[in-house]
């Protein structure tokens, strides 16, 4: 129970932070909103596949940009604080939690403005949503993760990269394969294999972001 306060604590700071700022929120939308636009002035329009392919990279892109700065912004003294106030694992489950709600509001966002600009050839749109939802917490998830590793390591973007290039790959392949699914309109049935993978990657990230970021606190 103790540690469900501090990450209530935790997450009600970095919301208040980014309120009074609101400078990384609206430099993300601004990108997310410049990029569907210059999209739609160099395609004006596309195809399915290529629609599912563009709205997938411009949400990835989106989402490194979103999490980088969880602990890049966080300065060596605050961390040093938090260190004397709550647990690691209160500290990385509300990083992921946070970046989860950020995550979710640029999705939402991107997907209202993409269907907007470019139309839209959903034939089933629920099916995409909760693709959306299980990507967008995906990202968050495995993100937040090599962020707080490489934020140990000297806040090295390469190491990011690197690290999270295995993990990001196969989350990108189920979600297209979903997502297709969604855009040909199959049987929901044909796509509960890509949904439970979905869970059961984000459930495993974040098990391992609360094995593995204690240890990376202590140092």
């Amino acid at each position: 129970m103790n540690v469900l306060k501090e990450v209530r604590s935790l997450i009600r700071k970095d919301l208040i932070l980014e309120w009074r700022s609101k400078y990384a929120i609206n430099s993300i939308l601004l990108y997310v909103v410049s990029t569907v636009f210059v999209c739609y002035q160099a395609f004006k329009s596309v195809d399915p596949t290529t629609w599912n392919a563009l709205f997938w990279i411009i949400l990835l892109f989106a989402s490194v940009n979103a999490i980088n700065k969880s602990f890049v912004q966080e300065s060596h003294h605050r961390q040093l604080y938090y260190y004397t106030l709550a647990s690691p694992k209160a500290v990385i489950l509300s990083k992921i939690v946070y970046n989860m709600l950020v995550m979710l509001l640029l999705a939402a966002i991107a997907f209202l403005v993409y269907s907007i600009i470019f139309h839209n050839p959903l034939a089933d749109p629920l099916l995409y949503l909760c693709a959306v939802v299980l990507g967008s917490m995906g990202f968050a998830s495995v993100f937040t993760m090599v962020a707080g590793i490489s934020a140990k390591a000297g806040n090295s973007s390469t190491l990011m990269a690197v690290l999270s290039f295995p993990i990001v790959i196969p989350l990108l392949l189920v979600l297209i394969k979903l997502s297709k699914n969604a855009l040909d309109g199959l049987a929901r049935s044909a796509s509960y294999d890509e949904l439970i993978v979905l869970l059961a990657i984000n459930i495993v990230t974040i098990a391992i972001s609360l094995l593995l970021f204690p240890y990376l606190w202590r140092d």
